[in-house]
């Protein structure tokens, strides 16, 4: 889980920074260290994913609904 970048020679310490925002963003590393940040209990793990799971259920049957009501 460690970004490392390291400084090329003559390269700048703002493009040194630049190059490791930008790898944290594609490696994902932020958003799974706020998940990390704090526990949860598996009970609550759950019950968001069963959240999670109702609200796609919802917005993917209304887009149905909606595609369905176009005219051709």
């Amino acid at each position: 889980m460690a970004t490392i970048v390291r400084a090329k020679r003559d390269e700048s310490t703002e493009s040194v920074i630049r190059r490791f925002k930008r790898r944290v963003v594609i490696d994902n590393t932020l958003p799974l260290l706020r998940e990390k940040e704090f526990y949860k209990k598996p009970a609550l793990k759950r019950k968001e994913h069963k959240k999670e799971l109702e609200r796609r259920r919802y917005r993917d049957a209304h887009i149905a609904i909606r595609e369905a009501k176009k005219p051709l």
